[in-house]
Order: structure tokens, then sequence, then C-alpha cells
């Protein structure tokens, strides 16, 4: 096994130093800058990040100001990423990092794992690119690298296979080029083979987006950012749906600290 993962080491990294992408977040050590990008990447293409993501540092460079922005400035500049969840949570985070931690990011994965909607594998993914320290996680390419070379002949992987292995061929002494090298390698599998992805105990369709309530939330919430109050008979009149879908998507959406009801008008928090 030792020999056979040199040998996958060495592919890998011989890909990425032939076709390693040159993005912007690789650039920076800035844990900020870096963690805006982990969470924006999350379920987005990177040629969609790429036109969001030094906007957003512009307008909200640092975790003070994301945490003291209104949301509806928030979810504007999000626009095209979706799931606007992620950009709630975002303001969350920035808010806890800004009165819990003096606006300092805390460089450990168990802490940040702690932040609103930040699971294991952003908060070791941050760890990894903003501090260079040798955290196991996966995401959507490095697994795919993995089911390729090492499952090739199994019909269904389970991340409790898969991570053994991430942790065997890390590269301990510079994990964040490591991580990066996957990564790209990983994409580049995608445009080259049937998606190894399909075989994972974890694997999902994605749910048909046209008509659901997701869809219906967010277009609310871009009526919300154009037009700030608006009663129950104005969003009906500006949305396509039933209002029955329209009612439980508001309902779900104040629920969940997007949107607040008061004089009779809907607005953003």
């Amino acid at each position: 096994m030792t020999t056979k993962i040199k040998h996958f080491q060495k592919k890998v990294y011989a890909y990425y130093y032939k076709h390693g992408r040159n993005l912007p977040w690789r650039k920076t050590r800035n844990p900020y800058h870096i963690f805006i990008s982990e969470v924006m990447l999350q379920q987005t293409q990177v040629e969609t990040v790429l036109k969001k993501y030094h906007p957003f540092l512009k307008a909200f460079p640092s975790f003070r100001a994301l945490s003291y922005a209104p949301l509806r400035e928030i979810l504007a500049l999000w626009k095209g990423l979706g799931y606007n969840r992620r950009a709630l949570f975002l303001k969350k985070s920035a808010k806890k990092v800004t009165h819990e931690f003096s606006a300092r990011f805390p460089p450990e994965a168990e802490i940040l794992a702690t932040l609103p909607g930040i699971g294991q594998a952003t908060a070791k993914a941050t760890v990894v690119f903003a501090f260079n320290k040798p955290e196991v996680f996966l995401e959507t390419n490095i697994r795919r690298v993995f089911i390729h070379h090492f499952f090739s002949v199994k019909k269904r992987v389970s991340d409790s296979e898969i991570l053994p292995l991430v942790e065997r061929t890390l590269d301990v002494s510079n994990p964040r080029i490591w991580y990066w090298a996957l990564m790209d390698y990983g994409s580049a599998l995608k445009k080259t083979h049937p998606n190894p992805n399909r075989k994972s105990a974890h694997y999902t369709k994605q749910a048909r987006f046209k008509g659901s309530d997701r869809q219906i939330r967010g277009k609310i919430l871009e009526v919300l950012i154009v037009h700030p109050y608006l009663s129950r008979p104005m969003i009906f009149s500006k949305i396509n749906a039933s209002q029955n879908q329209i009612m439980r998507c508001l309902l779900s959406l104040q629920k969940e600290g997007f949107i607040t009801y008061t004089k009779n008008r809907f607005h953003i928090i």
C-alpha cells in the first residue's frame, strides 16, 4: 500500500504543478478571506464564486464589518450564489467571532465548527488553508479522487472508508498545497470520467429547483431586497406561485430569522 500511496501522491502533484488553478483565495493567508471563500464554495461552482468573491470582500472587509452590516445588503451581494442560508450563517458567524473572540479568527477547527451553519469539513478546510494545519476532511472533489483511485470496482463507498486514506496520503509537510492539488485533480476528473461520486453512499440527486420552496423563498427575498416593506397581497402579486406556497415560505423565512412582520408589512431583518 505504501508504494501505491507514493504513486498516488506523485500523480496528483504532477497534475497540479502542470494544471493547478490560479484562484484568488489561494493568494491570501487572511483567515477571514479564506473563510468567506470556503462558505461561498459550498454547493456553488468556482466560476460563480469568482464573480462574487472580490465584491463581497470589498463591501464587507472584516468580521466586524460583516457582523454589523444589514442582512438586506448581504443578501443583495449574495444573489447568484444560491442557498441563502449561508449568507445568514455568515452574518451570525461574524457576529460570534466579533463579540466572543474579539474579531480574531480562532485557528482551531473544533471551535470553528461551533459557528452557525459551519460543519466539520468547512472548519477543517479553513484551518488547512489559513494556517496550513494537517487536518483531515472531505469535500466533493476530494471524494471523487479517492473513489476513482482506490474504489474503482466497488459499487458503494462510505466516507468512513475514504477518510483513513485521506489521512494516510496527507502531505503533512504542506497540507495546504496537497489539498489544492487534490481539489484541482478531482475537478478535472469530473470532466473526463463518469462521476465517481455517484458511488458514494452519501450521494443524493439534487431535487428539482423550478417551482420548489427553495426557489420561492429566493424570489421572496429578491423582492424584499428591492422593495423593503411589503404586505401579503403585494408579495402575492409579485410572485408566480400559489398563496399557500408563498405563505409557507414566508413563515419558514420568519422562523429562520431572515424576515420579520411588523405593521402588516414583511421586511428583511
